[in-house]
């Protein structure tokens, strides 16, 4: 799929995110959407069922994962059909407690416990997905980083990203969960994150 970003972002800047998803699946071979099961995760995975069920959702189980967001996937898929693909890290959480019990000590630290808890495991499951269209639930609202994008960007190798609910703020996103009778999960836990907005890595990673 050819593409310009600027005319793409704003054509698309006030459609809704069902006619953003309705636009790249026309086009799209091998699409896939990545998650985290977090907050407000349930509108993206539900807007890409309604239209193709098929598409493989890919999570990284980090191994660190509350008992409130293995709750929070059950209720999901009470709603919807979960087409979905675990990848998790190549060591146990006893292994990298261990070895990486400092990690928030350093920069260096924290990036080698991020790359072998979610950048490795999902780099996996790109090289056996192939995608050709990388489906995220990014809004602008929740870095700085994120913020300098837009609802079509793409990763460092070129790699399509489609982001249809990226102008959506909290209150509109609620909107859209409570409008299709969606669970939401709050109580959340990222094992990367030293701090709430902080980039998690995945997007800045260059992989694929």
């Amino acid at each position: 799929m050819s593409y310009d970003l600027s005319e793409l972002n704003k054509k698309f800047e006030k459609s809704s995110p069902e006619s953003i998803i309705n636009f790249v699946l026309e086009q799209a071979k091998q699409p896939i959407v990545t998650t985290n099961f977090g907050p407000y995760s349930a509108s993206l995975l539900h807007a890409l069922n309604t239209l193709d069920a098929s598409i493989p959702i890919i999570w990284a189980d980090s191994g660190y994962t509350l008992s409130t967001t293995y709750k929070f996937i059950q209720k999901l898929e009470e709603h919807i059909e979960l087409n979905l693909h675990i990848y998790a890290p190549k060591y146990t959480r006893s292994y990298l407690d261990y070895h990486y019990v400092d990690y928030m000590a350093s920069p260096e630290g924290h990036q080698a416990f991020t790359n072998i808890v979610k950048i490795e495991p999902i780099k996996r499951a790109f090289d056996q997905h192939q995608p050709d269209i990388w489906f995220t639930n990014i809004r602008k609202t929740q870095t700085t980083f994120r913020e300098s994008l837009g609802i079509f960007s793409k990763s460092p190798s070129g790699l399509l990203k489609v982001s249809p609910f990226y102008h959506y703020d909290d209150k509109r996103i609620n909107d859209y969960l409570k409008k299709h009778n969606l669970p939401n999960e709050l109580m959340y836990f990222d094992p990367t994150k030293l701090v709430e907005n902080q980039e998690c890595g995945l997007h800045l990673s260059v992989f694929t």
